[in-house]
């Protein structure tokens, strides 16, 4: 069945809040040589060039150049040179907006999984942003890729989240960001056990 990925105008738009609430329930998928992974996206958070969280604020550098294009490719970087983390880059050319994907609940691929992590249990394997990274294969290779492409992408499986089941809160882990760490830009399906623990 060919896959029902998301267009590039749902990351086009000017609202990475609302992209990025929009996520929740979409489907992450994968594909490398060893084989398919996907994931139920089940916690985002927004970024916007506007406030201090976002790697674009003081503007363009070489690292988050990807972020300046337009909606609907990759941005795949290294957090404190260990865990991959991978964002969708949103909106138009030359503004710099990205959502990261937090957690994934699994659906394809547990096995090739399990290898990646080196670990005998799916239990909570893609519950953070890293551990998703290393799960699904994702690095660096897969910076800049297009969520167009066979590689990475994000598709409409017709999973239904009623609005009520999407908790806001703040975001984890930008304290340097003053005032805007408090911004209620973090997405996460309630009660759902891939969340990451804050």
């Amino acid at each position: 069945m060919k896959p029902n990925k998301l267009p590039e105008g749902f990351y086009g738009r000017a609202n990475v809040v609302e992209v990025a609430k929009d996520l929740i329930g979409k489907v992450l998928v994968t594909t490398q040589n060893e084989g398919t992974t996907s994931g139920i996206i089940v916690e985002t958070e927004a970024y916007s060039q506007s406030e201090k969280g976002c790697h674009a604020y003081k503007g363009k550098t070489a690292r988050n150049a990807v972020m300046f294009e337009n909606g609907g490719v990759s941005y795949v970087y290294l957090c404190y040179g260990l865990h991959h983390m991978f964002n969708v880059v949103t909106n138009q050319n030359g503004i710099a907006n990205a959502v990261l994907i937090r957690a994934l609940e699994p659906l394809k691929g547990g096995d090739l999984m399990q290898q990646r992590s080196k670990t005998v249990s799916l239990s909570r394997i893609t519950s953070g942003p890293g551990k998703l990274c290393k799960a699904m294969g994702i690095d660096k290779q897969l910076n800049t890729s297009s969520l167009m492409g066979d590689q990475v992408w994000i598709e409409d499986q017709g999973i239904h989240i009623p609005k009520g089941n999407i908790i806001a809160s703040p975001r984890i882990g930008i304290d340097y960001a003053g005032q805007d760490a408090l911004l209620p830009w973090r997405f996460y399906l309630k009660d759902n056990g891939w969340v990451s623990r804050t």
